[in-house]
């Protein structure tokens, strides 16, 4: 399981002083950005050399429990299946002990003109760890 660390700012809030329900996407997301440069695999150099990107082609949310400004969350991630051409993950996110969202996650790799492509060999490997 990956580790991501982050702050609730102002900007994050709603009128009613609670994070507002897109930026849980957006902590997710960078989350799993950071879960796979901690991988050692390098999504800008997947796209120049192999023409290939990853994308979201599915995703279940559930919001249990409001954050509030200043609050500290830790992203938790995942991997829950790897196949050819997909990668599903299973996201949450933490104030302390308690649980405040859910998410199963399922990315696609894609070519750049947007067909399904195997993930190549080398990325494969660096998720896996073998």
């Amino acid at each position: 399981m990956h580790r991501f660390d982050l702050r609730v700012y102002y900007e994050d809030t709603d009128l009613a002083g609670i994070v507002y329900y897109a930026n849980y996407l957006k902590f997710i997301e960078r989350a799993r950005s950071e879960w796979v440069r901690s991988l050692g695999v390098d999504q800008a150099a997947l796209r120049a050399n192999e023409g290939i990107v990853f994308a979201v082609r599915h995703l279940t949310a559930e919001y249990l429990r409001p954050a509030v400004y200043d609050d500290l969350l830790e992203v938790h991630t995942t991997m829950t299946e790897i196949t050819g051409a997909r990668i599903r993950l299973a996201q949450s996110v933490w104030r302390g002990d308690a649980l405040l969202f859910e998410a199963g996650v399922t990315l696609v790799c894609l070519t750049l003109a947007g067909r399904a492509a195997r993930i190549p060999a080398a990325a494969r490997e660096a998720l896996t760890g073998t």
